[in-house]
């Protein structure tokens, strides 16, 4: 079976690692650099992100390992997984976006082969602009 590349995003953040997984791993946190949503950092919680236009996208918590990591399963095919790393007085975020299968489409009827390049344009904003922008406000 053939699928599309893991989308991966590293930023080195000027900031205590407590401070980015507050940002990564809370309702208000995600809210601030992301999207609104009803988070809740526990094992096999479900929750909701609300994508604007594109509608509510229902999750699920998978991983929670405060504070070095937190995945979640989005919608009907895809996981993302923060990945956090202290290096001195600052923090390595890594998000890597899976599950793109190019013989699937979104719940929006859009295939992943597309979707996944316009997703690894804005990962690429949101990851290296809004997050920092968001943690040094």
């Amino acid at each position: 079976m053939q699928t599309l590349p893991e989308i991966r995003k590293t930023v080195l953040l000027n900031a205590p690692i407590e401070k980015v997984w507050k940002a990564v791993a809370t309702s208000e946190g995600i809210a601030g650099w992301w999207m609104p949503n009803t988070f809740s950092p526990e094992l096999g919680k479900e929750f909701i992100l609300h994508a604007g236009p594109f509608g509510d996208s229902p999750c699920k918590v998978t991983e929670l390992d405060p504070p070095n990591r937190l995945g979640f399963d989005w919608g009907k095919d895809w996981h993302l997984v923060f990945e956090l790393k202290q290096i001195d007085e600052k923090t390595e975020f890594t998000l890597i976006h899976s599950g793109w299968d190019p013989e699937k489409a979104t719940e929006f009827g859009q295939p992943h082969s597309i979707v996944q390049g316009i997703m690894d344009s804005g990962w690429d904003k949101i990851v290296k602009e809004a997050l920092p922008a968001y943690l040094e406000a």
